[in-house]
Parts: structure tokens; sequence; C-alpha cells
């Protein structure tokens, strides 16, 4: 007069959750080939980054300042040769300066500002560039020029 351990029908009375998980369909996220796409574009982006930095192009000024070290991309006005004045890449008018840098700016008057003057480009123009913006009340403005080169 024996009893078996499994229940009293028979040998596959255990085996019947098994089985159902075989014919249906997985529940579960892969995430290996998520992480290997993401980590993949982030090496794309950190390589692509610093080549998406362009900017109108000017004949600066030599100088033989120091290169200054900034952990934030400062806002960018540039005057070319003719005399064209650009923020950042977009030529606005002159009388457009003070109203623009305002919108734009994160920091409030404390935002730096880089002047890019092409070597060439009329004094006038430049200093009438610099007056306005700091009669709109920004207090760091800086002349973007390039290093002198030792021959």
């Amino acid at each position: 007069m024996g009893m078996s351990a499994g229940g009293g029908g028979g040998g596959s009375g255990g085996r019947r959750g098994r089985g159902r998980r075989r014919g249906g369909a997985i529940s579960e996220i892969n995430v290996t080939p998520l992480v290997d796409v993401m980590l993949v574009l982030l090496i794309i982006f950190m390589v692509a980054a610093p080549m998406m930095t362009v900017g109108v192009p000017v004949d600066l000024p030599q100088t033989s300042a120091s290169a200054l070290n900034s952990e934030t991309q400062p806002i960018t006005i540039t005057v070319n040769a003719d005399g064209v004045i650009h923020l950042q890449e977009t030529p606005i008018q002159a009388a457009e300066v003070a109203d623009k840098l305002q919108a734009i700016s994160t920091t409030g008057y404390n935002e730096r500002i880089f002047v890019k003057a092409d070597s060439i480009a009329a004094y006038g123009i430049v200093a009438d560039v610099m007056a306005r913006i700091q009669a709109a009340g920004f207090k760091n403005i800086g002349l973007v020029t390039q290093q002198k080169q030792d021959n």
C-alpha cells in the first residue's frame, strides 16, 4: 500500500507548468542589443560633436595673448570683412544686437560674449557692436584673436 509522492494523477502532474512556457512567447526584453546600440551612438556623437562647432569664417588678428580655458560655450558675435554682423551663425543688424543677446542669454547679464572681428573689418563697426553690447548691460565681453605664430 504505497502512495506516490507526486500526487494522485500520475507522473506528469508536476510538469504541467513547464509545458505551457515552451510553446508561448517570451515576455522578457533582451537589453544587450539595446546597450550595444546606445554605446555605438555615444561614441559617434562624441567624435562628431567637436566637428559640428563651426562659425562664420573670419581672418582673426594675431596677438601674443594666451588661450582661455572655458567650461561653457560663450555667445559669439562675428564681424566679417564686409561689416556684416553675425550672432552665432545668424546675420543680424547692429540695432538688433542688444535685443537678440537678451533673448538668448541663459545666465542673464553675466553671460560670456565673445566678439570675433576680421582683421580688416572697420574699427567703427566693431566699436559700435561692443558699445551696444555694453549698453545692453552685459559685462563679460571679450575680443577673440589668434595666437602669433613664432617664425
